[in-house]
């Protein structure tokens, strides 16, 4: 799973949202790191959607502007959950690595 499509999951996996708020999420989850452009919000999202992973939620109009909201799956929590045990496991594998470097 790319770094951009693990934050977009993380963000919709408290609730669902739309767009701009996946955007925000991801650049406070991010700590500003990564700053989603929307071509690759939705390039992300439609990959989503279509691996299961996410789906859309509702549309709603805003200010004469059509939102459209996305929610995580089972599926993508599952994978989210997946994603997060592979993480940890690279970290301790990182960890342990640096900590023989430095005992040298």
């Amino acid at each position: 799973m790319s770094e951009q499509a693990f934050l977009v999951v993380t963000a919709l996996a408290d609730e669902p949202m739309h767009g701009y708020a996946i955007v925000q999420a991801v650049e406070a989850l991010s700590e500003g790191r990564v700053r989603l452009r929307v071509g690759t919000l939705y390039g992300v999202l439609d990959r989503l959607v279509a691996d299961g992973l996410a789906e859309r939620d509702r549309e709603e109009v805003h200010q004469g502007r059509l939102r459209r909201y996305y929610r995580l799956t089972d599926a993508g929590v599952r994978a989210l959950a997946a994603e997060v045990a592979r993480m940890r496991s690279n970290v301790r594998a990182a960890s342990a690595v640096l900590r023989a470097r430095e005992a040298r």
